[in-house]
């Protein structure tokens, strides 16, 4: 299924931040997962350490990147490189949403301060309904 419309994409809520998945496993992708995040407005961030290279591009709004300790305020159209194994936290400091388009390659996971292991399912293999 090489073209995902819009209304076929699957929805996933976690920390107050909205995931819209798009490629991934079950709509044809084999190697990559990518996906729509939708920060409302004054939404903290939760600092995890990721498994596999993030490239997360701002779509609309300002976000606060904190990437191993070093602050980047980002707009739309700015980009964010994450290394596997780095430290990242996205905060919506802004009175007005964001949306941010991020692509890694699957099996990405994220281990959160307190040791705990997510393994999100829009960067898995969902299976198909």
């Amino acid at each position: 299924m090489p073209a995902i419309r819009s209304d076929e994409a699957t929805v996933h809520e976690l920390h107050g931040v909205r995931f819209v998945s798009y490629a991934h496993p079950a709509t044809g992708s084999r190697e990559l997962a990518a996906w729509r995040g939708e920060i409302p407005a004054h939404t903290p961030g939760q600092a995890h350490t990721i498994t596999r290279e993030e490239i997360l591009h701002i779509l609309e709004g300002t976000l606060r990147f904190t990437l191993d300790g070093e602050v980047h305020d980002l707009t739309a159209g700015d980009v964010l490189v994450a290394n596997a194994g780095s430290t990242l936290r996205v905060d919506n400091l802004s009175d007005a949403p964001a949306r941010i388009w991020t692509a890694t390659s699957l099996g990405l996971e994220a281990v959160m301060a307190d040791g705990t292991r997510i393994r999100p399912p829009w960067a898995n293999s969902p299976q198909p309904s």
